[in-house]
């Protein structure tokens, strides 16, 4: 188990105590009016919970997963389903999703390894798919308080995915920590599309 996934595990009640309750509607909401009615979303590294419960109350169906077992359990008794646990780099699903949410997620995965992660993301998504992610900003990756951290900025984040041809940055905008007195600290927040490669070429011709 590396440093990080033990980390959640040893911390699992404190870390949803402090998540779980947060108001992240507004974001949620901006997600959802991107996908399709009913919509195949991917709650990908879930934490409490919070997000796939509310994702489901709106119709959708999802498919939760966390590195950690122990917020596994905790998550699925939060949701009422069957939370799997798996880490990012385990993704192997094929034009699955209509959307995938990465809430402050992959930024435990270091760069070296988060391109892969962002593939399969790709590859797991329908053409036309959405996928949410956030980071912390900044430039900063390592060992940051007991987890893995990269950061980025609105360059760098550009800069670090311009090979993956499929992927279009819909948005991208900075938000202060929602969490109560740590609203100083600033994301990266990012909305990502998987463009449809063929017609792009042909409409390029």
């Amino acid at each position: 188990m590396n440093d990080t996934l033990k980390y959640y595990e040893d911390n699992a009640e404190k870390l949803i105590g402090s998540t779980a309750g947060v108001d992240f509607s507004r974001i949620q909401n901006s997600f959802l009016q991107l996908l399709p009615p009913h919509p195949e979303i991917l709650d990908f590294g879930c934490g409490s919970g919070r997000d796939t419960k509310y994702f489901l109350q709106k119709g959708c169906h999802v498919t939760s997963t966390d590195g950690s077992e122990k917020i596994c359990q905790a998550a699925s008794s939060c949701t009422g389903i069957k939370v799997k646990q798996m880490l990012f780099q385990e993704l192997e699903e094929t034009n699955v999703f209509d959307g995938i949410w990465a809430c402050a997620s992959i930024l435990h995965v270091s760069k070296t390894e988060l391109y892969l992660v962002l593939r399969k993301m790709c590859d797991a998504l329908k053409s036309g798919g959405i996928i949410y992610t956030s980071f912390k900003y900044g430039e900063f990756e390592g060992n940051r308080n007991g987890r893995y951290f990269t950061d980025f900025t609105e360059i760098s984040f550009q800069e670090y995915i311009r090979d993956i041809s499929e992927f279009s940055i819909e948005e991208i905008w900075i938000t202060g920590d929602v969490r109560p007195g740590r609203g100083d600290e600033k994301w990266l927040n990012l909305i990502l599309r998987k463009m449809d490669i063929h017609c792009q070429s042909m409409e390029n011709t």
